[in-house]
């Protein structure tokens, strides 16, 4: 059964960025930065793996994805729920339990033996996909299996993540051209006020997070990374 009691969206962002702080999913290191799969360099890092190993944050967070996918598109808008390899996977797994709807999972490519699938599980042609992500920083992976359930027949107009970077205006502008509407619980602004009003560290980090959230590529040029994004 569907646990709806959260709906409002700053109700549910707030609640999901303290749980990452308490389960240790939040990640500061500005002396030797992340690097993402972009090439880009950031001081900041989200695990949003670890939700899995905590049951209780786990099903609160699974009830937000649920109660946003019902208000953001309706109540009979999906006939499949897919998780994008790796991560992807549980979520949708979980996801699909909650609203009693079939899943899939994509691969980011072909697997190279055997029947050379890029899906698997039950796609009928013309089901309504909503693609589940862990997190999406430029919308990359998320369309690698978007566009691999179009070219199978599937269609998807709806994509979400549990957690969003929301630090570079051209994503927007991605998910409108390739027509899919992105929905999401929490964002690193979201993770940064709690950390602020709890206090969790000193002044001079908080200057260093939000310099790279105003400006993460200028940031990241700085630190050794790509200073221009491509999508």
């Amino acid at each position: 059964m569907i646990q709806t009691t959260f709906t409002d969206r700053n109700v549910m962002a707030e609640l999901m960025a303290k749980m990452l702080w308490e389960i240790g999913a939040v990640h500061f290191s500005a002396d030797k930065p992340y690097k993402f799969s972009s090439g880009m360099m950031s001081p900041v890092y989200i695990d949003c793996r670890k939700l899995l190993s905590f049951p209780r944050v786990r099903s609160t967070i699974m009830d937000f994805a649920a109660a946003t996918a019902l208000r953001e598109a309706g109540f009979e808008k999906f006939d499949c729920i897919a998780g994008g390899e790796t991560a992807g996977i549980p979520f949708a797994a979980l996801l699909s339990e909650r609203l009693g709807l079939p899943m899939i999972y994509v691969r980011k490519k072909p697997k190279g033996h055997g029947r050379a699938s890029q899906i698997e599980g039950h796609l009928p042609e013309g089901a309504r996909v909503l693609v589940i992500e862990d997190l999406v920083t430029v919308g990359g992976g998320m369309f690698t299996f978007i566009d691999a359930i179009r070219a199978a027949g599937g269609v998807v107009d709806h994509g979400m993540s549990l957690f969003f970077y929301d630090m570079y205006p051209q994503v927007a502008e991605r998910f409108a051209n390739g027509k899919v509407q992105f929905n999401y619980i929490a964002t690193w602004r979201n993770v940064l006020a709690v950390a602020r009003e709890q206090k969790l560290f000193d002044e001079k980090t908080f200057t260093e997070v939000e310099s790279f959230l105003d400006a993460p590529l200028a940031w990241s040029g700085r630190n050794g990374g790509v200073a221009e994004l491509s999508l």
